[in-house]
Order: structure tokens, then sequence, then C-alpha cells
């Protein structure tokens, strides 16, 4: 433990309440510096910028994003019509609005970022294990998202210099000359927007989100109109009976299962938010009204392209890709460009530069590590990834299905165990009497409800055996681990509830 550092005044607890113990009647305990650092430290309450239109920009951004599309077009594709999508989807924003609110509020009231709140349930080291698992999946989709992006500004491109296809046809490293070109732009970009820290991705996702909201509710009405105002509200043979309402519940787990990364670390942003309601109120029209607008507009689509000619789309870029018009295929894919780097700096980006923060809290701060993580991306050549199903399958969705049992431990420890009690400064001690410290920094009860649960998703997620339920692994992992933890879990413990307002720094630090 460190017992003098060389800190801020607003980070010395010492400093700022000399005469205030830390837990009731416990001594005062030193911030240690490898498990604290300006952008780890907890926000301060006053000046929190992260309002309800930030939030619901924030999820606008994430749930119009190609991705998204491709899986709900993926459902009209297997067979469920209209009502049926919307249904699924509907019982998919439910279950993401209320995970999603427990993560918000934990993050709001404590002002700390992920791989700080997980010190709460698995010690202050033993945070390593979700915070790094969290780190990989962001680190390896952070590639693949930006070499999407980046083929995006290569159809753009091409379209508007056609002379410019020349240069992409070669290959080095596998991409092509043009290819390379597109992509490091791309990854330069967003490493500007992140160069100026969460204030400057709060105003890029506030100015992306109806730029991107605009551009598919007018995709919509131009497939609309273009199919005499009638759409087909299914395909030729829907499904029906007991493979209609599997495919509509698993449509709304494999959504929750998509959010199940944010659904972990929105406490990133959270923890810039001043407020419940204001959480609440920007999930609320960021997720269930936002996913049934999504919802609708992938039925027009859908529909609309089914009723021209009986093809079924993979993505909305399909439509952006075949409009006639230069001038439009260049604001569709502007949009679609703006929105994929909007997503990506809020999904793979924010989280690993908190984890590895985390992870050298003296050496890295949110800037440094996130021009590691970034770098990392490069180097995986994530082109070669997204072309790999063996990879996306096994590596990727492996890594995935041990999201839902961390969650699981996470919540079940802050919610029902400890009831919302936390000790926010002894979160950066190192000392032995800390709240969080239990045996060498690791939570051994935490790992014991994980591992089974997590074993048991992965089995669940990959086992072509079990394909049938395989779209609820994310939820039976989540539930599992919740329920060992607590069956495990020491009882009549008290616990402290102390803010973190006397180490808490300013908004704008972050």
């Amino acid at each position: 433990m460190s017992t003098s550092l060389d800190l801020a005044p607003e980070l010395s607890v010492a400093s700022t309440h000399p005469a205030s113990p830390l837990a009731g009647s416990q001594p005062e305990l030193a911030l240690s510096p490898r498990l604290h650092n300006r952008d780890l430290a907890p926000t301060r309450s006053e000046g929190r910028r992260w309002g309800g239109y930030s939030i619901f920009a924030l999820w606008t951004n994430d749930v119009h994003n190609i991705a998204n599309y491709s899986f709900a077009m993926g459902l009209f594709a297997l067979g469920l019509g209209g009502w049926q999508i919307l249904l699924s989807l509907a019982i998919g924003a439910a279950l993401v609005y209320f995970f999603m609110n427990l993560s918000g509020y934990m993050g709001q009231k404590t002002g700390v970022p992920f791989p700080v709140i997980s010190r709460i349930a698995f010690g202050i080291h033993g945070a390593q294990i979700p915070a790094l698992i969290r780190a990989v999946i962001a680190i390896a989709w952070f590639g693949i998202q930006t070499y999407l992006a980046s083929v995006v500004l290569r159809v753009l491109l091409t379209a508007v210099w056609p002379q410019m296809a020349a240069y992409d046809h070669d290959s080095i490293l596998g991409l092509s000359s043009l290819g390379w070109v597109c992509f490091v732009s791309i990854w330069l970009a967003q490493l500007v927007i992140l160069a100026y820290g969460m204030e400057m991705v709060r105003r890029y996702e506030a100015f992306a989100g109806p730029v991107i909201l605009l551009t598919v509710a007018a995709l919509a009405v131009f497939m609309y109109l273009k199919a005499d105002a009638r759409i087909a509200w299914s395909v030729a043979a829907p499904l029906s009976g007991y493979e209609m309402w599997r495919n509509i519940f698993a449509g709304g787990a494999l959504w929750l299962a998509i959010y199940g990364t944010l659904v972990l670390n929105f406490c990133d942003f959270a923890r810039s938010s001043p407020c419940r309601k204001t959480i609440r109120v920007g999930n609320f029209w960021g997720l269930p009204v936002n996913i049934l607008v999504f919802a609708m507009i992938t039925v027009v689509l859908c529909g609309a392209q089914f009723q021209i000619n009986g093809q079924i789309i993979d993505s909305p870029t399909q439509i952006v890709a075949a409009i006639p018009s230069t001038p439009f295929l260049v604001l569709g894919c502007l949009a679609f460009l703006i929105v994929t780097v909007a997503v990506n700096i809020m999904a793979n980006f924010v989280a690993p530069a908190f984890v590895l923060s985390n992870l050298a809290p003296r050496h890295l701060n949110f800037r440094r590590a996130g021009l590691i993580s970034a770098t990392l991306a490069v180097l995986i050549l994530p082109w070669n990834l997204y072309n790999s199903p063996l990879v996306i399958v096994y590596f990727l969705s492996g890594l995935g299905a041990l999201l839902g049992p961390l969650y699981g431990v996470i919540m079940a420890d802050y919610w029902l165990l400890r009831k919302g009690c936390i000790n926010v400064p002894e979160l950066y001690t190192e000392h032995p009497a800390g709240a969080y410290h239990y045996s060498k920094g690791i939570n051994l009860r935490a790992v014991a409800a994980f591992v089974p649960a997590a074993l048991l998703a992965i089995v669940l997620a990959l086992v072509p055996n079990f394909h049938g339920i395989a779209p609820f692994s994310w939820l039976i992992g989540a539930g599992i681990a919740a329920a060992v933890y607590l069956l495990i879990a020491p009882r009549n413990r008290q616990y402290h509830d102390v803010s973190g307002e006397c180490i808490a720094v300013d908004h704008s630090s972050h």
C-alpha cells in the first residue's frame, strides 16, 4: 500500500476532508497509484453534462447502425412478418432498457468507470478479469468496425472519382492500396475525436444521432414510394406456430446479447449524468422508442424491396449503393460512415481505453491507453478476422458468452447483496482493511460464481447440439451466475455507503 502520494489536492482524501473518515469509524486509507489516476477517479456531481439528449443520441447511433439492420433483416429472412419483428424487438427493447438502467444507475451514483465498478464485486485486482474480457472484445471489434467504415468510404470515393478504382486491385497484407488509405483515414479520424476526451465523444454522438435517424427515415420513405406505397408484410412462406414464437423470443434474447457489451460498461457514460431521471428518460427515448422506430423502418425497407422484386436485402447499404443519383448516394454513404464511427467510438474505443488505463494508472491516462488499444486494433489486421467465420463464431462469440455471467455477478453483488451501499474512496486503496481487498485483492466467491456459469454459457452458445437455446445463453449465464453468487456470498455484513465526492474530479478532466 502507498502511504504517501504526490496527488493534486482534489485527488487527496486527506487534503479535502482531513477530519472525515472514509467508512464510519475506520481510519483514512491512502489512495494507491496502482488503482487511481484522474481518468479513473469519480466525476464530481456538479457540472455533469451527459443529459437526456446526450444519452438519446448515444443510443440513436448504436440502434441504427448497419450491423443491427442486418440482424433485424435476418429476422425477416427467417420468415417473421412485420408485427412479429416488432414484437420480437419490443421484447428485446424492454430487456435492454431494464438492464441498461441498472448499469446506468450504478455509474451515476458512484461516478466511476467500468473497471472501477468491477472492483466492487471482484476485488481491486480481481476486477481485471471482467475488464480485460470486455477490452479484448472491444479491441477486436474496434478494428473490424474501422475496416467496415473504410469499406463505406471506399465505395464513396470510387463513386465520386471512378478512376480511384484502379488502386483497389492490389493487395498489401490483405488490403488494397485504396483500402489502406481509407482504413488509416478512418482510424486517424477516430483518434482525433478521442484525443479531446469524453466531452468530444458526447458532442460527436450528439451530432451523429440526428444524421443517421434522418437518413434511415428518408431511405424508408424512398423505398415506400418506390414500391408504390405497398409493402410485403412477410416472405412468401411466413413462420407460424411454435417455430414462429420461438424465433420471436429468440430474436428478443439475441437483441439483448447484442447489447451485452454496452450493458456492462454503460457506466462509462452514465457516470457523467446528473441524476437517475436523466438516465431513465434518455434510455427510454433512446432504447424502447428508438428500437421500435428502428423496427418499423426495417419492416418498410425489407417489405418494400420484397414487394418490388421478391428479393430480401441483407443491409440498408445495398439500397444506398443502388441509388442512381450520385449526390444522394454520396449523402447516404456519408451518413452511414458517420454513424459507424460514432458506434465504434462508444462501443469499442471508450471501454478498452479505461481498461488499459486501469492496468497501469501511473503511466497510462485515457488518451495514451486509447492510442495503445487503437494500435492493437490495427496490428491484428481486422479484415482477416472479419473474413474468417471461425474467428467470429468461436473466438468473439465465445468471449461474448462470458458477458452475461459477468453482468450477473456484478449486478447481484451491487443491487441484491449490498443494496447499492458502496464506499467509493475505498475502491482506490490497497490497504488490507479496505472494503474491496478481499483475499489479496480478489473476491474468490465472485470468481467461483462466474466460472461455472461462463463455461455453461460458452457450451450453450457454441455447441451445435444446443442450437435451439443458444440465443438465450446470455440470459441463462447471467441468471446462473447471479444465483450462485448470492448462494455463496457472506451474509449479515454491514456495508457502508460513502460518496466519492471527496476525491472526485471535474467532468472536463475526463
